[in-house]
């Protein structure tokens, strides 16, 4: 992140997400004071509270996209939630609490993983210890006694067992290394857990309950061990991702998580809009409101407990977004606005942007099918005109049904490719050149009957 400038920030989010400069500025300077922050004294770093962003925009344009690349980007906890699946306490529906609980919990799981990536090579050495132990038991090396020495005592002599089977070991260890043991079963004593079904009735969610089930049963009930015959590799992998786990400081690694999480955690809180009551509404729209009052002791700053300890949200940056159709950010309760002091409108798409989304990203859709198709060593090329086309077809059918952006694109694909993704096993055509005929072939007559454009497109 030291290394990010602003500026930076943009040009790595422009390899994957086209336009929406505005958003992707807005970001990086989000992004960059979380940085200067940490630099500062403790004293002052602890009043700086983070500029949280609301993005406005249709979907489909781009909004997620920009916070899990940025994510990405800087190595910070992420977690991507729907505001409408929450409610106000009271009504059915999760803890608005339970965001952080996720986030502190994919933190973990990811950072667990690195550590035991990073103890692997000794997790193995050790697999491979034991699997020479599985393959050559000990026989019981006998070590005899013989000869009075000077002083009137015994002499220990090693018997040839143990010289033999030493040597026997190591020729086995060569073997095994050079995969020549491969097929080869071995018994390999495996810890099964069995969790009973626990269904409880409540008018809260189970994280409420404060209770983690199986947490509280993995330490209760006994764990049983059942004998399996596996062959040598797979019982390799399984004890070294037994022994990996062993290794692991998990006190060190939750303490890094539950820190990762406070100071650089990313909520992205989608459909935020769908949380916004309208004016002189009843019924759903007090639950509405009510998630709105839940959520903001959250986006202020408090303290949430989690099965790691405590964790403080005070630093974690919230990123919203939504399409606010009929409604307005102003529609939010006072207080909510307050916490979302930077607002951003993301630009609809258009041809142009279609057209770049489809060549440019190094995760450019055309280039997905293309290497899709290479696997059944058949060349697809799609001339320039064609790929007009199909983004003059895209901005087309958004402006006639649902305007849901460049997902409008995955559709027209599908439609277009159907035919050569389906027959591309047994085609003896090695190269397929898509030209503007073929496109207008294939999605003209759908995109000229328009009851069932709705349908398909």
């Amino acid at each position: 992140m030291s290394d990010l400038k602003p500026s930076e920030i943009v040009k790595e989010l422009d390899k994957y997400i086209i336009g929406q400069g505005k958003a992707k500025k807005s970001v990086a300077i989000a992004l960059r004071n979380r940085w200067r922050r940490q630099r500062l004294s403790p004293d002052l770093a602890e009043e700086i509270a983070p500029k949280n962003i609301i993005l406005i925009g249709p979907t489909g344009v781009g909004k997620t996209e920009i916070s899990r690349r940025l994510s990405k980007l800087t190595d910070s906890p992420f977690h991507k939630v729907e505001a409408s699946k929450f409610t106000e306490v009271g009504y059915v529906g999760r803890d608005v609490e339970s965001m952080i609980r996720d986030l502190v919990e994919l933190t973990v799981g990811e950072l667990r993983s690195r550590e035991q990536e990073a103890v692997r090579d000794k997790a193995m050495a050790v697999a491979e210890e034991r699997i020479l132990d599985l393959l050559l038991p000990k026989s019981g090396e006998r070590a005899f006694r013989g000869g009075d020495d000077a002083e009137g005592g015994t002499v220990e002599v090693v018997g040839m067992e143990r010289i033999q089977a030493s040597s026997t070991r190591e020729k086995l260890r060569k073997m095994l290394r050079q995969g020549k043991l491969d097929e080869r079963f071995v018994d390999l004593d495996v810890t099964e857990r069995t969790f009973p079904m626990v269904e409880v009735f409540s008018s809260m969610g189970m994280e409420e309950m404060g209770i983690n089930f199986k947490d509280m049963f993995n330490n209760i009930l006994p764990r049983n061990t059942k004998r399996r015959k596996v062959k040598v590799p797979e019982a390799m992998e399984m004890i070294a991702q037994e022994e990996a786990r062993n290794l692991v400081d998990m006190d060190k690694v939750t303490r890094t998580a539950v820190e990762k999480v406070e100071q650089s955690g990313i909520i992205f809180l989608d459909e935020i809009d769908k949380i916004v009551g309208k004016e002189g509404g009843h019924g759903p729209d007090v639950s509405r409101e009510g998630v709105q009052r839940d959520l903001l002791p959250l986006v202020e700053g408090s303290t949430v407990m989690t099965k790691y300890g405590p964790v403080k949200t005070d630093h974690v940056l919230f990123i919203a977004a939504g399409a606010f159709h009929t409604i307005k950010p102003s529609d939010l309760i006072p207080e909510m606005q307050g916490r979302f002091p930077i607002r951003v409108e993301l630009d609809s798409l258009g041809k142009a942007e279609f057209v770049r989304i489809l060549t440019e990203p190094r995760n450019a859709l055309l280039l997905q099918y293309m290497a899709l198709l290479r696997t059944e060593n058949v060349e697809v090329v799609f001339e320039d005109d064609a790929v007009s086309e199909i983004a003059a077809y895209a901005e087309e059918v958004n402006a006639a049904t649902e305007n849901i952006g460049a997902r409008r694109l995955h559709t027209l694909m599908e439609c277009l490719l159907e035919d050569i993704l389906f027959d591309a096993p047994d085609t003896a055509e090695q190269k397929i050149v898509i030209d503007r005929a073929y496109v207008a072939k294939k999605l003209g007559p759908i995109k000229g009957d328009e009851d069932l454009s709705r349908f398909i497109l």
